[in-house]
């Protein structure tokens, strides 16, 4: 179902310029980072069933030293056709905003996503997809040079990785190995991923 005009409009004013047929897709700085640091607070009792007080400590103060700032100068880049900071929602949410308000279609694989081994760690104990986890601290960004906006943004002390690319067709592909899947529109609000409601049957699979 497409978005009626008003909608579109309201999700292009959250996406800067737009991603083009043949853009790269990449990641700067780690997904579902705030989305774990919520995790670790809220299911810290589920969570010193496996882990010790030390490590969910350790982890916690980890992760917020590896979220990036919007104040980064790296963002005015002119190799960046499409940005997108994000904040509300998980990964696979920005990603379809991004497709959606840029009219295009993707291809991506999951395994390229940049992600802590913390994030990975605490979602598989609560049953929770990280790629569904609040993911402040991270930016999706569209560009013609992904390669090389890779390489400066690494010289630049921002973890980054091609994800996958934009097309001019209407499939939003995902790829996790042999698996393939399709990118759905987000349908939850943050809340209900936070707490559990939406404990991903498809965990482990993807």
């Amino acid at each position: 179902m497409k978005l009626g005009q008003q909608a579109l409009e309201a999700l292009q004013a959250e996406i800067t310029g737009r991603l083009r047929p043949g853009d790269d897709l990449v990641v700067a700085g780690e997904t579902g980072i705030s989305g774990t640091l919520q995790l670790i607070g809220q299911e810290r009792e589920v969570l010193r069933n496996y882990f010790s007080e030390s490590f969910l400590c350790m982890g916690a103060d980890t992760l917020e030293k590896c979220m990036i700032s919007r104040e980064e100068t790296c963002w005015e880049d002119s190799r960046i056709s499409a940005l997108y900071f994000t904040e509300n929602g998980g990964i696979l949410s920005g990603l379809w905003k991004m497709a959606e308000a840029s009219g295009v279609g993707l291809d991506v694989d999951l395994r390229r996503i940049p992600i802590r081994q913390e994030t990975i760690e605490v979602c598989e104990r609560v049953g929770v997809d990280p790629y569904k986890l609040e993911a402040e601290g991270s930016v999706l960004i569209g560009t013609a040079q992904g390669d090389a906006l890779v390489r400066d943004l690494e010289m630049s002390g921002i973890h980054a990785a091609v994800i996958g690319h934009a097309d001019g067709g209407n499939d939003r592909i995902l790829h996790s190995g042999e698996i393939i899947r399709y990118l759905e529109r987000p349908r939850l609000h943050l809340s209900e991923i936070i707490s559990g409601k939406d404990r991903e049957k498809e965990h482990g699979k993807a």
